[in-house]
């Protein structure tokens, strides 16, 4: 059965990105909207839910609740401990996964068509009727907290927090998720159980299912399995206000490579220069070696093996970021070429070959990402929560490629702000 279940996800994996994808976005009779793609080529299903929120929800004193939970729903459900949960998962050869990121706690189905009543009741229990037992607790509690104590001592994690403690201050997402060693020590089961109630609602709730079943069977099921949830979870946190202030901050840490974080206020998805800004921020620093940034602080002066910058969108906020390695006598230089060629691009623009290139490389790349159900169920599940439409798949290229060249050149002056370019720099930078 695991070897038949193993085919079946290689084949969804080969599945042509060009014989399109038809959405299917209907109400089940419980009110549950659904955005479904029917594939009958193989029997298998990839079922995505994900739930607005996430981390974000952490009450106060509590930072790292949410983490710890989401790591525990697998851990027994109903009548089956962990080891019985796990067997009888094995034994139906179906897939389920749990995580949690800022703004979203996320689960992921995969499971074949023979075994999908079996599997779908496997996991409702663990959505409705998590154990969230002692051993289970002090098991997975022991494993976080020494993921935490690894971070402590790697100077990327580190940088990464200090950036974004700097960026966010008291707001969630100023502090890191899986929390402190001494909050999650701190954590009771109690704790526990009130993350699961606040985070896991039909109120912020979105669903994908792809693959070997039709929308008269999938409405029912959905309403089965989700029929357990409460109808409302905790308030959403507010807006952060992220402050970029232009200045470099050092974290003296001893190592013999310094490790930069930087950034500047981004763009909303939904705003009309999104697509530019898209466009310019693979040019400068998302575009692979190609880019100015590769090919300024890499290819030009060997300052660093990579170095990127990507526009980042969260519920609460948009920025620009990006991260940089190099050694300690050289970040120095690294950074004044990053800030450099920032003001550069925001002063001269790109060229109209530059423009070109970055289209070819967005909408060539586009397609191949829809290679298998369950990526193609993680795709849509993000649309719907980033409120595009079920056209968007067929309309997103033809966004990129109307970006003219004086369009990206205004967004270009508008929005790349040298002067609030921010460095957060984790090492023993010589010369900062």
């Amino acid at each position: 059965m695991k070897a038949f279940l193993a085919a079946c996800f290689s084949l969804a994996l080969s599945l042509p990105a060009a014989a399109g994808v038809t959405i299917d976005a209907f109400k089940t009779e419980a009110g549950l909207t659904v955005w479904h793609v029917e594939e009958n080529s193989i029997p298998f299903v990839a079922l995505e839910l994900r739930f607005r929120g996430g981390a974000s929800l952490d009450p106060d004193g509590k930072r790292g609740v949410t983490n710890l939970m989401t790591a525990l729903i697998e851990e027994g459900a109903g009548a089956l401990d962990a080891r019985g949960f796990a067997k009888a998962r094995d034994g139906l050869a179906a897939s389920f996964s749990y995580a949690v990121y800022d703004d979203t706690l996320t689960v992921s189905a995969k499971f074949l068509t023979e075994n999908r009543t079996e599997a779908l009741e496997l996991l409702r229990l663990s959505l409705t009727e998590p154990r969230f037992d002692d051993d289970a607790i002090e098991r997975v509690r022991a494993q976080v907290i020494s993921g935490i104590r690894s971070d402590e001592k790697d100077p990327t994690s580190l940088a990464g927090k200090a950036f974004n403690q700097r960026l966010y201050g008291s707001h969630p997402y100023g502090s890191d998720r899986s929390g402190t060693v001494e909050s999650v020590a701190a954590l009771t089961r109690a704790d526990i159980r009130a993350a699961f109630e606040a985070a896991v609602a039909q109120d912020r709730l979105y669903i994908s299912v792809v693959g070997d079943i039709s929308r008269a069977e999938l409405g029912p099921a959905l309403d089965k399995l989700l029929a357990g949830l409460p109808q409302t979870g905790a308030p959403l946190p507010a807006k952060a206000a992220p402050v970029f202030d232009g200045s470099t901050l050092v974290i003296p840490f001893e190592t013999p490579q310094s490790v930069a974080m930087f950034g500047q206020p981004g763009i909303a998805f939904d705003h009309p220069d999104y697509f530019a800004a898209y466009l310019l921020s693979v040019v400068l620093g998302g575009g692979g070696f190609e880019s100015r940034l590769m090919q300024e602080v890499r290819e030009k002066r060997g300052l660093t093996y990579g170095v990127y910058a990507s526009l980042v969108g969260k519920d609460g906020a948009d920025v620009w970021v990006g991260s940089v390695q190099s050694a300690n006598n050289r970040i120095r230089e690294a950074i004044a070429v990053i800030r450099a060629e920032w003001a550069h691009l925001a002063e001269k623009g790109v060229t109209a070959q530059e423009l070109q290139d970055a289209k070819t490389y967005l909408t060539g790349a586009y397609p191949l990402r829809f290679d298998g159900n369950g990526p193609i169920a993680n795709i849509l599940v993000g649309m719907q929560m980033q409120g595009m439409g079920t056209d968007y798949i067929a309309t997103r290229n033809d966004r990129v490629n109307a970006v003219t060249l004086e369009q990206i050149n205004r967004v270009a002056r508008e929005r790349l702000k040298p002067e609030l370019l921010s460095f957060t720099v984790v090492g023993q930078p010589e010369g900062l």
